[in-house]
């Protein structure tokens, strides 16, 4: 088949979605399918004006894959855009839609906002164009953290207490400290990879953990800190797969922690009583299906030393590099690599 394999943006994770395009590539066409590497937002542009007139010509030629090395940093956006040759900010690039249509599916490999926030999928749907992965409804509501409480509340799903504020400005940051309780976990609801996350264990972190948030959104979300081991737990076609435990070597799993070689210690399975790998498959499983997720997602759990096991939030583009986790699950079952990018190109062929 002729595969896009959607990679790239305008994320804040930008970079971690050029490492699981790249790999995910590369195991597409060890299947035997016709894949290219499209960047977003860049669109053909890295491929030189060779294929500016007949960009279709890709899926013959198959240029060769570029290992991308992950430097542990965000990137800057605003270097990619000015690297942009017609200087347009639409998401879409150069060419992007026209070889989506031209492919028999796309991969959507994308990470973060401008790819995992349902509107990329939206427009898909209203192109008719085949894609993996939840459709535009679940990956809005999965991409805000806010809207995943109310969405999984009646469904009695176990989550930690919040507060939500809207609107915030600096002026405001003061009276929300006030009436906090320390520890606590200050979150940016949209942001993704544990970027605009901080655990607050002191007074003197609080307002500078906020002012980091309103940076970057004017809603934040402040969680009771509930201490534990932190876990995660992948749903594929219908199933639970084996969590995983992750046990990070500094801080917590943040931004480096998930995605730099020998940051953290992961255990596959988890190191926990057959019960509560139980209860967070089964949990994996309701938050899937309550948010109208299709084919694949990750939620993360908290598991307190009382043996409560606490919903954190879901991932619907999961990641697909080196270190990833799904890819550690379904291995743990002996899914390979290729045969899990296979499973989820075929589950997207299925989408009406």
């Amino acid at each position: 088949m002729k595969v896009v394999v959607l990679y790239g943006g305008l994320s804040s994770e930008r970079k971690i979605s050029l490492a699981s395009g790249t790999r995910v590539c590369e195991a597409l066409r060890d299947k035997g399918h016709q894949a290219i590497l499209v960047d977003l937002f860049l669109g053909i542009e890295p491929y030189g004006e060779a294929y500016e007139a007949h960009p279709e010509k890709l899926f013959e030629d198959l240029p060769p894959i570029e290992e991308v090395v992950f430097d542990g940093t965000p990137p800057d956006l605003n270097e990619v855009r000015a690297s942009r040759k017609d200087q347009s900010g639409a998401l879409f690039g150069p060419k992007v839609l026209f070889l989506c249509r031209e492919a028999d599916i796309v991969f959507v490999a994308l990470h973060g906002a401008n790819g995992e926030d349902g509107r990329v999928q939206a427009t898909f749907d209203m192109l008719d164009i085949k894609y993996t992965g939840s459709g535009y409804t679940g990956s809005a509501i999965a991409m805000d953290k806010i809207l995943t409480k109310q969405m999984l509340q009646p469904a009695n799903i176990p989550m930690a207490h919040d507060q939500v504020y809207r609107f915030v400005t600096k002026d405001d940051l003061n009276r929300i400290a006030r009436e906090t309780p320390i520890p606590c976990v200050v979150k940016t609801p949209c942001a993704g990879s544990s970027l605009g996350v901080y655990i607050v264990h002191e007074e003197e972190e609080l307002v500078p953990a906020l002012e980091a948030c309103i940076a970057i959104s004017d809603t934040i979300l402040v969680e009771e800190y509930i201490e534990g081991g932190e876990f995660t737990c992948a749903v594929l076609c219908g199933r639970a797969l084996p969590s995983v435990e992750i046990v990070p070597k500094t801080l917590f799993y943040n931004y480096e922690n998930k995605y730099a070689t020998g940051a953290s210690d992961e255990y596959c399975p988890g190191r926990t009583s057959p019960e509560n790998e139980k209860k967070m498959g089964e949990i994996a499983l309701k938050v899937h299906d309550a948010l109208f997720l299709h084919t694949y997602s990750r939620s993360d759990f908290i598991i307190t030393p009382d043996d409560r096991v606490i919903f954190l939030e879901v991932n619907t583009l999961p990641g697909m590099t080196g270190t990833s986790l799904v890819p550690q699950e379904a291995a743990a079952v002996g899914i390979s690599f290729e045969d899990l990018c296979e499973t989820i190109l075929q589950d997207g062929l299925k989408r009406t």
